[in-house]
Parts: C-alpha cells; structure tokens; sequence
C-alpha cells in the first residue's frame, strides 16, 4: 500500500519519515490535604506531541532538509497532515539535524505540538465558536479545486486566499492538499 506523502505548511515530505509518534498529554494537579492525603484535579487535556525522526538521500538530500528549515523558521502554526493519522493545526517546535550533514544524506528528527482553541476556551468555561476558533483544516478530496472548496465553504477566492498564504497557484492546488477553511 502506497501512502500520500506527509505534509506541512506548504513542504511536502519526498518521503514518508522512518519513526512518527504521538504522545497524548493530560494535566493533572495534586493537593495535599490534611493527615497525609492527597486530592487530584484533572485539568484536562494539554498539547498533543507529534514527533519522529528521518532521512533525506541521493544527491539534493541536504538541499531539502534546508527547504524543511525554512518551514521551520516561518514560524507559526500550519495543517500538518500525516498519511495515516488525523490532520491538526501545529507548530513545527524543533528541527534536529542528527547527525554530520553530507550532500546526498541527512537524517534528521522533528517535533510538532498540536493547537487546539477548544483547550482555552474549556478553562473559560465557554465551548469554542465560529468566532473564536481559529480556521480548520480541510484535505482535498480527488477531483476538487481551489474554488470549488471556496464556494463549498461559504468563501470568496480571495478570503481562501488569505487564510491559506502558502498557496502561490491556486491551480495546482489539487486532491490530497490541505487548506485551511471556516
């Protein structure tokens, strides 16, 4: 089975990375209390993180790790579309160059921490709204265009532009991307 390639932002990996973990994070608080007891307190769910680990080879391997740095160095969250697991909103946290860089092999590592308005607005005591989330990801399915998805979503061209700057050609924008859309 051959899988679609990982995605941030506006890189697409040339190949899948070797390792990919997600670890899920709850916070919880402990109280002592009186005679040597303790009270927890789930403060619910934190950041999910995303991480793994790579290798670029043949004779532009270290080229493109300098194109996924570049990513890196944008700053900002971005859709981080994965293969198998779910898409997310994320920022790519820390980029590893694991070993001696050399032209035709680079093995690097990565890790990405997932965004989510909904964790804010639980401890406000408030459920997220169209107003206060922030855009959702959405993947192309086979056959769908840029502007097929702006009239589907409710949007001018212009307003998916805007909320998807890494598109530089909206017409070869194709099946299998992410944009971000309300």
């Amino acid at each position: 089975m051959e899988l679609t390639p990982m995605q941030y932002k506006g890189y697409v990996w040339p190949h899948n990375p070797r390792t990919y973990t997600i670890r899920y994070q709850r916070q919880v608080a402990v109280h002592k209390i009186p005679f040597g007891r303790y009270a927890m307190q789930d403060l619910g769910l934190t950041r999910r993180v995303m991480a793994g680990e790579g290798e670029f080879f043949g004779p532009k391997a270290y080229e493109e790790f300098k194109k996924l740095a570049a990513v890196f160095y944008e700053g900002g969250p971005g859709p981080l579309i994965h293969p198998v697991w779910q898409s997310s909103q994320a920022y790519l946290v820390e980029l590893f160059l694991a070993q001696e860089p050399r032209k035709d092999y680079v093995r690097y590592t990565f890790t990405f921490w997932e965004t989510y308005e909904g964790y804010s607005q639980s401890l406000r005591g408030g459920k997220p709204t169209a107003e206060s989330s922030r855009p959702r990801t959405y993947i192309l399915a086979q056959g769908e265009t840029f502007w097929s998805v702006a009239r589907d979503h409710g949007l001018t061209e212009e307003e998916l532009l805007a909320l998807n700057p890494q598109v530089k050609n909206p017409s070869l924008v194709k099946g299998g991307s992410a944009l971000y859309v309300k």
